[in-house]
């Protein structure tokens, strides 16, 4: 099969992310083998392709927003049937037996391995996937459509719930790609009056669109002190920005894997009057499913930019070079 996987990490202009041929892999037990039809880009992909995330493995193949259907079974796997139409997210397995999976915090798991870090990814035209971790999607939706919501839809989900929005509440939103768009939709949908912040004068554009109060760069003050915000842009420059623009009582999550280095915190400034300042780390199963239930209950606009399979390099180069409004997704069957 033909896929792309990480060679040597740095910057894209080096070329970390090659083309390759490797064989169709194998379900092992409990195991689903599934035909990729499109995989959705993530800043992840590009952390893990510029080092910034360190690989665990050498020519990982990246993404883990993947939507295909089912197209062998392993051993014991019985879950699904050849041909369900499934979405394979980052979570890609846990230990079930840790204090963390017992309580229902499986996202905390020690033993925790991930889709396009831990094992190859949807940059290809096969993978394999926990058949429990997997869920199963709708028929009548474009996979160009889906792709999103198994990563940028779930952890948005995960980290507009860690910022305690309270309801009617005032939410600013740190940056303006994949994630961000989708969660700003579930908040508005929920009655939030949002703020975007962001670089990107066409992301502006498109929040405006989506039903953001107001759109300002983002180390702009918002115009009125937000009850609740999450920093969706890895700059850790932003955080005493975020924290200042905060009310009394305010939280502040910041959804990333990687963030670049916070500076130094004024508590009087940035921290009293018990604003709280939370990290997002990866999601659960149920957050996975209750947000596809919500994007099943109510629609949301997912903005997309399509690149065929073969250039999954630009997608990526593109994503760093802040060239994509919305979602990249790669189209692997067309």
């Amino acid at each position: 099969m033909t896929a792309w996987a990480v060679g040597d990490p740095g910057p894209m202009a080096t070329g970390p992310l090659r083309r390759v041929r490797r064989p169709v892999p194998e379900p092992g037990p409990g195991e689903v083998l599934v035909e990729v039809e499109a995989c959705a880009v993530c800043r992840t992909d590009l952390h893990l392709a510029e080092g910034d995330l360190a690989p665990r493995r050498p020519g990982t193949i990246p993404g883990h927003e993947a939507v295909g259907r089912v197209a062998g079974l392993g051993p014991g796997a019985r879950l699904l049937r050849p041909g369900t139409r499934v979405g394979v997210a980052w979570l890609h397995s846990t230990c079930g037996r840790c204090r963390y999976c017992l309580r229902g915090a499986e996202n905390l798991c020690p033993g925790s391995r991930y889709t396009g870090w831990d094992v190859d990814g949807g940059y290809a035209e096969y993978l394999v996937a926990r058949e429990d971790f997997v869920y199963e999607l709708p028929e009548d939706v474009p996979a160009e459509r889906l792709a999103p919501l198994l990563c940028a839809g779930i952890i948005g989900y995960r980290a507009l719930a860690r910022a305690d929005l309270p309801p009617g509440g005032r939410l600013g939103v740190y940056g303006f790609g994949a994630s961000a768009h989708l969660a700003a939709q579930v908040a508005v949908a929920q009655g939030a009056r949002v703020h975007v912040l962001t670089r990107s004068a066409r992301a502006r554009e498109l929040a405006l669109e989506l039903g953001a109060a107001s759109a300002g760069h983002a180390y702009d003050a918002p115009p009125e002190p937000l009850d609740a915000a999450v920093l969706f842009a890895p700059v850790g420059d932003l955080v005493p920005a975020a924290l200042r623009a905060l009310d009394r009582g305010g939280t502040l999550s910041v959804a990333g894997i990687h963030l670049t280095d916070i500076p130094a915190l004024n508590y009087q400034e940035h921290l009293f009057y018990e604003r709280t300042l939370r990290s997002v780390t990866a999601n659960t199963r149920a957050d996975g499913r209750a947000f596809l239930e919500l994007a099943a209950r109510h629609p949301l606009g997912v903005t997309t930019v399509p690149y065929p399979f073969d250039r999954a390099d630009q997608a990526l180069a593109d994503l760093a070079a802040d060239r994509v409004t919305g979602a990249a997704v790669l189209l692997v069957r067309g």
